[in-house]
């Protein structure tokens, strides 16, 4: 037995000498973004699959943020959404330092010019005015433009009748307009008001996160409230509420389930079954489905 031992202790050295060695990085040969972690199980998920499942993980169910784009490509018929209101831009009126800094890196990298997008489309023929908002450009944070934008919506959904959806996904308000992001609040709600009293439909649909004063205006005045599955919607962070009220809170007391079970939101629904849910909720309500093409 020891002749056999020493006669395997050279190949033992050099194989041990071949696996200290790195492996070359020309060797390696997996393409970056090919896989994603997901923010919920931390399991591994390829790109591909991902994109096929709506960005929902295959793991966990947890649903991965849109951008406004998307949400439209996957809730409106294909080349029926029309653009209203695009020229607006925010500016600076406070001289905010590092203001005009982060909108410009919001504007390259979402390829937008704003948090919000609105404009006219259909959903399986029903014409409808649509709004969304945009995680990805400044945590979609309502400031003057985009509450402009949301309100100029609102009207145009009531001079053209039309039902109207609107898709938040929010931080909240955009703090470096001050109060001139904070009168959004009153504002957007106010234009509601009007669209109420002419008998239009709005359904309000909260994707995570739906939080802040997009959360406690607008967003909640929903005559039908959808949440996306998995959504966080509430005011203050969790951390905030405890310390402010001093007491232990409910778990997941900020969960789309949560809003559904205390009455806050009237369905939640996962992403693959949103666009038919809103086609059964404009056909339940009266709304015809010629096609709002032009």
């Amino acid at each position: 037995m020891s002749d056999i031992f020493a006669k395997q202790k050279p190949k033992l050295r050099t194989f041990l000498k071949v696996a200290e060695k790195p492996i070359p990085k020309n060797q390696i040969d997996i393409p970056d973004g090919l896989f994603i972690e997901c923010e919920q199980c931390h399991s591994a998920i390829y790109q591909k699959a991902l994109v096929e499942n709506l960005s929902v993980c295959p793991h966990c169910q947890f649903h991965f943020r849109l951008n406004a784009n998307d949400r439209i490509q996957l809730i409106l018929d294909e080349n029926s959404f029309s653009e209203i209101n695009a020229n607006l831009k925010s500016k600076n009126p406070l001289s905010m330092p590092e203001y005009d800094q982060k909108l410009a890196i919001s504007k390259k990298s979402t390829g937008q010019t704003e948090a919000f997008i609105s404009g006219r489309g259909s959903i399986q023929g029903f014409p409808i005015a649509i709004g969304v908002l945009d995680s990805f450009f400044m945590m979609g944070s309502m400031g003057s433009v985009v509450g402009e934008k949301i309100t100029r919506l609102i009207e145009f959904a009531s001079q053209q009748q039309l039902p109207l959806i609107i898709f938040s996904a929010s931080g909240g308000a955009r703090m470096q307009e001050g109060i001139l992001s904070l009168m959004q609040m009153v504002k957007t709600s106010a234009a509601l008001k009007k669209f109420d009293q002419i008998g239009g439909l709005f359904i309000s649909v909260l994707t995570h996160p739906t939080t802040g004063g997009v959360a406690a205006s607008y967003a909640s005045l929903g005559d039908i409230i959808v949440a996306e599955h998995g959504a966080l919607i509430g005011f203050a962070g969790a951390r905030v509420i405890k310390q402010t009220i001093q007491q232990d809170l409910p778990e997941g007391f900020q969960t789309a389930s949560f809003q559904l079970k205390h009455g806050q939101v009237d369905l939640v629904v996962e992403r693959k079954q949103l666009r038919q849910t809103l086609i059964h909720l404009l056909r339940f309500h009266g709304h015809n489905g010629e096609s709002s093409r032009e």
